[in-house]
This record gives structure tokens, sequence and C-alpha cells, in this order.
């Protein structure tokens, strides 16, 4: 129903003729694994039910000509395939703007430019990757409407180099990968040094995943991001002076404890005690997960977010006071943040039978604590970034 919307208002918007085509791209939540990813860890994220939808169709000249519904204000964007440069002007639609430099820097021939609109029910901000949804559908709709062939692997690697060189966010390959190649029921991890991953499906018994949104703007997290990821390299560094490791993630607890002191920068060094603990926590839950072990999951998911909290600093009142709700309110199996950090959202595992009064509870606890009300999406797990056809 929502494509056939879509598709009329881009005829309507672009005079089209009938010959655009759908795309769309999901967002995605991190479970457990939070930061490792630019560490060389494991992560653990799932594709969601929620997304970014982009018609889209084949011009006769090489302008790109792009609007979304969610910044109407802005209208209508246009660029040249000859001058793909960054542009503040150009707000938002620089994301897939990145996206389409990355195909022509790989001298991938894209030789006429495109109408394309876009809509997302992903709350803007909120740290459900919003950013990396908007670059996977993009890449997607140019690789198809191109011809080119690239496959969806390569697809979420120029992805995530377009958010770190283009836009310059230097995350980690997380977001762009569980959103290229989401599975339906499934979580996915993945090692983000070697990009080895495996399907785990999401069998959660009687219980669902609800996401709560803070609604606190993350507006921190950006250059929060960037900082923390220079933390970590500067640990990362002062370890390699003795140990032979790639990343942050090649250690055990073991070793970390015995060659700690070797960071000497105390902010440095909880920063990559985080990173070391988080990715053997992450590992463990799986396994958790694997032996229908949930509740020993949901507590593993409890101590990541103490853990963001006091050791990586990246939590704030709005999300250490939603998690303090959910974990307070009976059916709660495990609830943490989950993004970036600095607002934004949290995931929580919660039982069926308690979800109403989870949703009315908590709800009613944040805002009496931040004076913010919050918004909940109770998701199901979905496939990754793909071209949609009329059912």
């Amino acid at each position: 129903m929502m494509e056939k919307s879509l598709r009329k208002i881009f005829r309507e918007t672009f005079e089209s003729q009938n010959n655009e085509r759908a795309f769309y791209a999901p967002g995605r939540v991190n479970l457990i694994g939070e930061h490792t990813d630019y560490n060389g860890g494991h992560v653990f994220p799932c594709a969601l039910n929620i997304g970014t939808y982009a018609i889209a169709e084949n011009r006769q000249d090489r302008l790109f000509r792009v609007t979304s519904l969610n910044f109407k204000e802005i209208g209508i964007i246009e660029f040249s395939l000859d001058d793909l440069s960054y542009n503040k002007e150009h707000d938002w639609a620089n994301y897939p703007k990145g996206v389409i430099k990355e195909f022509a820097d790989k001298g991938i021939a894209i030789n006429q430019g495109m109408n394309i609109l876009y809509y997302g029910n992903i709350p803007n901000g909120a740290g459900l990757s919003s950013s990396a949804s908007i670059e996977l559908v993009t890449a997607v709709l140019v690789n198809e409407l191109s011809r080119a062939g690239v496959d969806m692997i390569e697809m979420v690697k120029m992805s995530q180099h377009a958010e770190n060189e283009y836009i310059g966010v230097k995350s980690g390959i997380m977001d762009q990968f569980a959103i290229g190649l989401g599975k339906d029921e499934s979580a996915v991890l993945l090692n983000c040094q070697t990009l080895e991953y495996h399907y785990s499906p999401l069998e959660l018994d009687d219980a669902v995943l609800v996401i709560a949104n803070t609604n606190k703007r993350r507006t921190l997290a950006d250059s929060k991001y960037n900082e923390r990821r220079s933390e970590c390299d500067r640990a990362l560094l002062q370890l390699q002076s003795v140990l032979e490791i790639q990343s942050l993630g090649d250690l055990s607890k073991e070793e970390f404890l015995k060659h700690q002191h070797l960071i000497t920068n105390e902010t440095d060094r909880k920063r990559a005690k985080h990173a070391v603990y988080e990715n053997l926590r992450t590992l463990k839950a799986v396994q958790l997960l694997k032996e229908g072990n949930v509740a020993g999951f949901g507590q593993l998911m409890n101590e990541s977010h103490e853990s963001l909290r006091y050791d990586y600093e990246v939590t704030g009142k709005e999300l250490d006071s939603m998690v303090e709700a959910s974990w307070k309110e009976p059916g709660v199996i495990g609830s943490r943040m989950t993004g970036a950090g600095f607002g934004g959202c949290t995931v929580s595992i919660v039982k069926k039978d308690y979800v109403s009064s989870f949703l009315e509870n908590a709800g009613k606890a944040y805002e009496a604590e931040t004076n913010l009300t919050p918004d909940f999406y109770v998701v199901e797990v979905g496939n990754g970034a793909r071209e949609i056809f009329d059912i």
C-alpha cells in the first residue's frame, strides 16, 4: 500500500511516465556489541521492518534530481554527474550523493542521471541507522538502474566509505552490513575485522523486541563517536608496543588485564576495556541464545549498558533513565542503549504478555524523569536492502 502511494507521489513530482522502480533498505538495531565494530570486534545486529523506500527512474541527461518526503521543506535537490563534490547546501542529499560518487570513483559507468524520491519511517537521529539505510537503498537502486552488477558486500563497503570519507563520520561497517545483508527472523554475528559472518535464528520464545526512542536528539553522537575512535586507536597503539595484535578485538580478558598498564591515559584505558569486554560479551551472548538461554542473553545486554555508561561514557541521562525504567518492569528480560549513544534508542527484550504494561509504565517513568515523551516500536526482524515489486 505504501509503495503504491509513493509511486503516485513520484509520478506527480517528476511527471514520470510509469517507468519507475521501487527499492527498500531497512533500519537496523544492534542487540549487543556496541562500539566494537571499529575496534575489530564482533557485533550482533538485525535488520528491521522499518526503513527507507526509494522510487527511481533513469533520466536522459546527466542530472540527478532527488527529494525526500521526510524533508519536504527542502524540495528537490539537483546535482550533476559532472560535479559530485560535497555541498553543505545539499543537506541530507549528501548521503546518496556520496554513494553515487563511490560508483563513479571506482570507474563503474553511470551514464545518465536519475529522478529519486525517498521516504523513511525510521526516526531521524534515533540511532537506528537512517543514514546507512539511505546509503544502501541508493547503492542498490544505482546498481540496478545502471546494470552495474556490483555485489552486496562491495556495496556495503562503498556505503561505509562514503560515510567515513564523504560525510566525515568514522563509523565501523556494522550499520551498512546489517542493512545490506539482513535476513528475516535472524540476527547476524559479524567479525568486523575479517567480515566473516553467520546468521543466528533470533528465537526469543515468548518475547519480542521493543525499541524505545528517547526523543533526545543525538546532538553529540558524531563528534563524540570520532573522539572515542581516537581514544581506542591510541590505546591500541600503546598495546602494540608489546603485543602482536591488529585490533582491540584480538585480546582476551586475561591479556588485557596483564597489559593494560601500557595504556598510560586512564580514559583511553577505560575505552579499551569496554571494547575488549564488550567483544567477549557478544560472543558469549550469541552462544547463550543458541542454547536457548534468553535470560542469560538479557543479562549480558544489561551488563553491556553498564559498560557503555561507566567505561565508554556514551549514554547520558535520557538513555540511562529509559534503561533503568525498563529494568524495573516485570517481563523485561534485558535492556540496553543501542547505537552511537548520547540520545537515540534503547532495545529491550520483553515477554509478550507484559508488552502493554511495559509501554505504559516505562513510558510514564521515563517522562517523569526527563520531561520527554518516548516513542515505542514493537519491531519484527526483516530482510536486507533490495528491489521491491508490487504484489
